[in-house]
């Protein structure tokens, strides 16, 4: 059978499995409200899942090695993945339970209400920040460090040409993936923090002034930022990254600078509509008014009754604006005009190790080198994006 006949099989069967579970659900409850309510969309729901599940546990247990003597990649990578999510829940867990016995009153009581994806995503936060901070006395080697050997293959294993002086192996010219991997924390993340502080400095600031004063410079401000918007931003970027890196040899700026003002500009046009909305809804408050009355300067309404009001939606706002900055930085490196060498950045990493793909028939671990850099740009995404979902849900009020 082909494999769209058995795809077609499968949504049929699951579709007739629906009509079945809230049919018997409901005589087996006597017409329970939970299955009496219950749409088909709910119970077509609940089978996939079902469905899912069974085929996860029973892929998971099929042969890693072909009857060929091939190894089975997709069984590899599968098993991966489910024992990486098994570790990370574990883990998750563990420092949940660590947070609600140490520390001061404020934060214990912050994790005894913190759900388990906001733990999980503090965790890797904080494993990131200790790597960027350390990341010279945690690396083996240099990450411009160009030793005896190229094109190791990762695992270390000798047959397969690998190296256990090299676990991840190396790249074309002989440097050490994990110790550019490593690196790479330190310039990925450490300059799109940066590119993010100076986005929201930058857009904050200018929104929280047009808020403010409003008049012609709320108009000259919010209609500069409409023809920026109207621009996507990655194609902007990649436009005036061209043109900086033909000036950047002429003035001998390194183009990182300039890659650091492009983006933090572009994206503190975001950053600039939100700060404007909340200070549009503060500015209008008896406190303010009473402030002016007392003759309060510009500075004193902008940073000591404006920004502390303003700062829930903002600090939400930072974590994803910090996504975004940080995967259009991975997408320049990848473009070749993001982070120069001899700098180790993901985006080029991926971009270097995408051949290693093609050994993914007989050799897994080789296979995975350029998914190592994909997936720490898509963990950190994903982990800022669960402390980001939590933080909205506090700042909003809403109770579980």
């Amino acid at each position: 059978m082909s494999g769209l006949l058995w795809f077609v099989a499968i949504v049929l069967s699951i579709a007739l499995g629906a009509h079945v579970f809230r049919f018997a659900g409901q005589k087996l409850t006597g017409n329970a409200p939970k299955f009496r309510d219950m749409s088909y969309g709910v119970a077509f729901g609940y089978v996939l899942g079902a469905f899912l599940l069974f085929w996860s546990v029973w892929y998971y247990f099929q042969p890693k090695v072909l009857d060929t003597g091939v190894p089975n990649a997709g069984v590899v990578f599968f098993r991966w993945a489910v024992q990486g999510f098994i570790i990370a829940s574990i883990a998750a867990f563990l420092f949940r339970l660590f947070g609600r016995v140490v520390g001061t009153d404020g934060s214990r009581k912050l994790f005894r209400s913190m759900p388990l994806t906001a733990s999980f995503g503090i965790l890797v936060i904080l494993i990131y920040a200790i790597i960027a901070v350390f990341a010279g006395q945690i690396a083996p080697y240099g990450q411009a460090e160009i030793l005896g050997a190229a094109n190791v293959m990762a695992g270390g294993d000798p047959a397969i040409g690998g190296d256990p002086a090299y676990p991840l192996g190396t790249d074309q010219i002989g440097r050490d993936i994990l110790s550019r991997l490593i690196y790479g924390a330190q310039n990925t993340v450490g300059i799109a923090f940066i590119t993010t502080l100076l986005a929201f400095f930058i857009g904050g600031s200018l929104g929280f002034l047009a808020a403010t004063l409003q008049g012609w410079l709320d108009q000259l401000l919010s209609r500069s930022v409409d023809v920026l918007m109207a621009i996507p931003s990655l194609i902007f970027a990649l436009l005036l990254m061209t043109i900086a890196s033909v000036w950047a040899d002429r003035l001998g700026i390194p183009l990182t600078i300039f890659m650091v003002l492009i983006i933090a500009v572009i994206d503190s046009t975001r950053v600039y509509r939100l700060a404007r909305a909340v200070g549009l809804n503060i500015v209008v408050m008896d406190y303010i008014e009473a402030a002016k009355l007392r003759g309060e300067g510009l500075g004193y309404l902008v940073f000591k009754e404006i920004l502390p009001n303003a700062m829930a939606p903002l600090l939400a706002e930072f974590g994803l604006r910090f996504c975004f900055v940080f995967l259009t930085i991975a997408a320049l490196s990848f473009l070749g005009v993001g982070i120069q060498p001899p700098l180790a950045d993901w985006g080029t990493m991926v971009k270097d190790l995408a051949p290693f793909i093609n050994f993914a028939a007989f050799a897994p671990t080789v296979a995975a080198a350029p998914l190592l850099a994909a997936g720490a740009i898509a963990l950190l995404t994903v982990a800022v994006n669960f402390v980001v979902d939590w933080m909205l849900h506090k700042s909003s009020g809403l109770k579980e």
